[in-house]
C-alpha cells in the first residue's frame, strides 16, 4: 500500500495550494451542523459526488482543527501522489488483502493525537441528486475495530443566487460505531437535508470565495448611499443679553 507523508514544509505549502483553489472556485464553503472535535480520534464519512470532494474535506479538517488523513484508491493515489502530503493512504478496490493492510494502517493513524480518517463509502463519484445508493463496509469495520466515533457529512455544489457556485455541507450527529444499516441511513439523513437547502440560511461560511458581480455592485450601492444623521445636532450659542 502507499502510506501517508504528511508533514514538513511541502505539506504546509500543499494546503495553502487547496485552500487557494477552492477560494477562486466557489463563491463560498457554508456548513451547518456542528464539525466535531477530533480529540480521541474520529471517522468522518461523505458522500462522493466531484472530483472537489478531496480538497473540500481538507478544507473541513482545516477549519475543525483535524489531523486529517483519508482513504484513497491506490491507483489514483499512485498517479496524484502529492495527496500522501495532506493525510492519503491507500486501498486497493476489490482486493481483500489491500483492505485488511489499510484497515490496520487506519486503525494506527487514529491512535495519533487529534486524528481523523475521512472515508468516502460508496467507492466512486455518483454524481446528480440521486440516491445516493449502497455503501461499502469498509467504514463500518473501520470504526467498530477502532472503537471511534463517527460523523456523516453531506456536500452539494449549488448554483443559488450568485454568480458563483457554492459549496453547501451539511454535518450530522456523531455517533458510535454500528452496522452498515446505521451509516446508510445516518448519511442519507444529512444528504437528503442538504439537497432541501434552497439558499444559505442557516449556513455559516467558513471559508470565503470569490465575490461576483452581484455582490460588488452592491458594495458600490452600500458606499453611495447617504448617511442618515440622527439626534438633535450641534447646539447653537445663545444670543448675547443686553
Amino acid at each position: 500500500m502507499i502510506k501517508d507523508a504528511k508533514g514538513g514544509l511541502f505539506t504546509r505549502v500543499i494546503d495553502w495550494y487547496i485552500g487557494r483553489k477552492v477560494r477562486s472556485a466557489f463563491r463560498g464553503l457554508w456548513v451547518r451542523g456542528e464539525l466535531p472535535s477530533s480529540q480521541g480520534g474520529l471517522v468522518a464519512y461523505l458522500n462522493h459526488s466531484s472530483f472537489w470532494d478531496g480538497f473540500v474535506a481538507h478544507q473541513l479538517g482545516q477549519v475543525a482543527g483535524w489531523d486529517s488523513y483519508a482513504v484513497m484508491e491506490e491507483q489514483n493515489l499512485a498517479r496524484y501522489p502529492f495527496h500522501t502530503r495532506i493525510g492519503a493512504f491507500s486501498i486497493r478496490r476489490g482486493d481483500p488483502r489491500s483492505a485488511v493492510e489499510t484497515l490496520k494502517y487506519a486503525k494506527a493513524v487514529l491512535s495519533r493525537p487529534g486524528a481523523c480518517v475521512i472515508i468516502f463509502p460508496q467507492g466512486e463519484i455518483r454524481a446528480g441528486q440521486g440516491p445516493l445508493g449502497p455503501l461499502s463496509r469498509g467504514v463500518e469495520v473501520l470504526a467498530r475495530s477502532s472503537k471511534k466515533p463517527a460523523v456523516p457529512i453531506a456536500v452539494r455544489y449549488a448554483f443559488l443566487e450568485h454568480e458563483h457556485p457554492d459549496v453547501l455541507v451539511e454535518v450530522g450527529a456523531p455517533h458510535e460505531p454500528g452496522d452498515l444499516a446505521r451509516f446508510e441511513r445516518s448519511l442519507d439523513e444529512v444528504y437528503q437535508r442538504v439537497s432541501a437547502a434552497r439558499s444559505t440560511d442557516g449556513f455559516r461560511c467558513v471559508v470565503r470565495g470569490r465575490t461576483g458581480v452581484q455582490e460588488r455592485w452592491d458594495a458600490v450601492r452600500r458606499l453611495e448611499e447617504p448617511k442618515v444623521v440622527t439626534g438633535e445636532g450641534p447646539r447653537q450659542p445663545h444670543a448675547a443679553q443686553s
